[in-house]
């Protein structure tokens, strides 16, 4: 199967006076495992069923594999999506749901059950071909659906929030087989999902958006570690946003609520970004990172760390702190010290 490039260019979707995309230019790669990621309401799934043919835009162009598709059918399109809702056809088995399709575009019967077979078994339901979709879990379920569209072998395949209808601890298990289907058939893949955790552990790459608006696309631990904007900072991941200026004579971050901020290489914006994570909790000070004093408003545990909200100043300062069986545990209205590493720090735009 030929992975195949996607290309947005320029793409404005407008519904009357309500504008949902904005110029969006976008240029995913043969092969690549693409996340769409954003808020309900940001338009990824209208960029999502406008790839598919579901909707039209109102200007810009649409390629596939080099050619312009923005008047192509979604028929004829050959790109394969799967529905949040799995769209199953309950009254038929696993194998007559896979072969829809094959029949539908008149493929030889004996043609139909090899195809099928391999599909199957490529998401590991061989032995459950005959089995209703009643009969089967929800993660099942995605599977046989997932099935239905490889089937046919499309050059691009579109998944909208499939796996927000599982728990979690199934949602991290398909996450996995995902990522495995996808590089084992090496097709060109778009993800759309409003949980970052999922963005992250499955996309190669990913793009943001708000409002219509792309706000930065990149490699997840780009966008995570060098966001562009205040909105990208705190939706992908969680992050402490203290506002002032930049002062390039001291090589210092001037805060209204913390004073100076030493920064490790320039820098131009009016917000300074600090990862939960990346800040100390302690009783004492040690010889690492700019210190200051706090006090315990709020604790979290979570398993993994523990979340503390610490007023320092006249901030309140979100800090995660790994979590061990010999780890202490701060309480509210307890006096911690909590530190900062400059080399964690970004600046961006408020």
């Amino acid at each position: 199967m030929k992975a195949v490039a996607v290309e947005c260019i320029g793409i404005g979707l407008a519904y009357g006076s309500n504008q949902v995309l904005h110029d969006i230019t976008l240029a995913i790669e043969p092969g690549e495992f693409f996340a769409l990621l954003g808020p309900s309401g940001s338009g990824k799934s209208t960029l999502l069923r406008l790839i598919a043919g579901f909707n039209q835009a109102n200007r810009g162009r649409l390629l596939v594999d080099g050619r312009d598709i923005s008047g192509v059918p979604p028929h004829a399109r050959n790109i394969g999506m799967v529905f949040q809702s799995y769209a199953l056809w309950p009254h038929m088995s696993v194998y007559d749901n896979v072969a829809f399709g094959l029949v539908e575009r008149r493929v030889a019967r004996s043609e139909i059950k090899r195809r099928v077979g391999e599909a199957l078994a490529l998401v590991g339901l061989g032995e459950l071909a005959q089995r209703r979709p009643n009969q089967l879990s929800g993660g099942q379920q995605q599977r046989v659906a997932l099935a239905r569209t490889i089937v046919i072998e499309p050059q691009v395949l579109l998944l909208d929030e499939p796996l927000s209808n599982l728990d979690k601890k199934l949602r991290e298990q398909m996450r996995l087989e995902l990522k495995r289907l996808q590089r084992t058939l090496g097709i060109t893949t778009i993800f759309v999902t409003h949980d970052q955790e999922e963005a992250m552990t499955t996309a190669d790459r990913m793009a943001v958006l708000d409002a219509g608006v792309l706000q930065q696309v990149g490699r997840p631990r780009e966008l995570f570690d060098t966001p562009s904007n205040r909105f990208v900072a705190q939706f992908v991941g969680s992050t402490n946003l203290l506002t002032g200026r930049y002062d390039a004579n001291r090589a210092v971050f001037i805060t209204e609520s913390l004073g100076d901020i030493p920064l490790t290489s320039d820098a131009e914006g009016n917000a300074l970004s600090i990862r939960p994570h990346a800040l100390t909790i302690a009783t004492n000070r040690s010889a690492h990172g700019l210190w200051f004093a706090g006090e315990v408003l709020e604790s979290e545990f979570l398993g993994e760390f523990t979340r503390y909200q610490v007023k320092v100043g006249q901030a309140i300062l979100t800090a995660d702190a790994p979590h061990l069986s010999a780890t202490p545990i701060y309480t509210r209205g307890d006096s911690v010290q909590v530190a900062i590493d400059p080399a964690e720090v970004r600046v961006l735009e408020y």
